[in-house]
């Protein structure tokens, strides 16, 4: 009787730690993910104009925690955001933040959207190095942009490069929302010079070969890497100046460097930022704060674009002979 009752004691004691180890063990997540902030392999969206940097990132987190595989879906912005808000993927690198509607339409699914401002970057003009007419108002980007202006004579009077041709670097991409949000106010883009290529490169190389072409891109494509100082540009093609005023000059009209983004003097600036849907805090939310934090801004410093945190002074210096 007594072996029977120790048996019976043996058999409980048993079971009840199966149950316990059962109650324990974590419960694995409806979406299947098993990420950490530093360990597990996750799928995330960015625009392609942000390609350099988010290379760059990804290259150092990936050495800092071994653990970690980010794959990066390089598409244009407006797919990106619909990849986020469809849960096909936690994080999208766009040039915006979420809207009010999208904001509502994820906190009615209990979702907890997030939107992390990373870096300040120009949105560039490009030209051929032998257009002379590298200097260029924001009123006159206005009228090209509308179909107002589609000759470089009325540009610059006296110009012989015939009809202006303007590629962007996809037409559901971030640089084409900045130019109809930031630039036209809301207006339709509508000229018939203006055509979409398939990324920033292919940009490049089409101004580069056409010596009537703007090109526009971020400015994040043109830093010359070997530069370390970053006031160095892509050799194949000219930044274009932009000035505020109704007539440019070299003296009135500036080029995005990190300063002049700064300083306000360049007009055509975005904000990059990290919108998340990641309420469990994983891989992608990992990844977004990296960015930001002191060693993530100090990635985006070196790489040419502005930082949006950290102390950065400005000082004009006089050179005398």
């Amino acid at each position: 009787m007594k072996r029977i009752a120790n048996t019976i004691y043996i058999m409980t004691v048993a079971i009840m730690v199966v149950l316990m180890a059962a109650c324990t063990q974590k419960k694995p997540n409806k979406d299947g993910r098993t990420d950490t902030t530093t360990s597990g392999k996750i799928t995330f969206a960015c625009d392609e104009s942000f390609s350099p940097i988010i290379e760059e990132q990804k290259e150092v987190y990936e050495a800092l925690y071994p653990n970690t595989k980010l794959v990066p879906d390089y598409i244009p912005e407006v797919d990106g955001v619909n990849l986020l808000l469809k849960n096909k993927v936690w994080l999208t690198i766009a040039a915006r933040n979420f809207t009010e509607k999208e904001k509502a339409y994820l906190k009615g699914l209990n979702q907890i959207p997030e939107a992390v401002p990373l870096a300040y970057d120009g949105m560039a003009l490009i030209c051929n190095n032998h257009n002379l007419d590298s200097c260029i108002t924001v009123k006159d980007v206005k009228r090209i942009l509308t179909g107002q202006v589609t000759n470089w004579n009325q540009v610059n009077k006296g110009s012989k490069l015939g009809e202006i041709w303007v590629c962007f670097d996809n037409k559901r991409s971030s640089a084409v929302s900045y130019c109809v949000d930031s630039i036209l106010g809301g207006k339709t883009i509508d000229n018939p010079n203006i055509f979409a290529a398939k990324n920033s490169k292919d940009v490049i190389d089409y101004v580069a070969r056409t010596p009537n072409a703007i090109g526009i891109i971020g400015s994040n494509w043109l830093n010359d890497k070997r530069d370390t100082t970053n006031t160095t540009w892509n050799k194949a093609i000219t930044v274009m100046s932009v000035s505020k005023l109704d007539v440019a000059t070299p003296m009135n009209s500036w080029k995005p460097y990190q300063a002049w983004l700064l300083n306000g003097r360049y007009p055509f600036v975005r904000t990059i930022y990290a919108l998340l849907n990641d309420g469990r805090r994983g891989l992608p939310w990992g990844f977004a704060h990296f960015i930001e934090s002191p060693r993530g801004q100090l990635i985006i410093f070196k790489s040419g674009l502005l930082p949006t945190r950290g102390e950065i002074t400005i000082r004009d210096v006089n050179v005398s002979n």
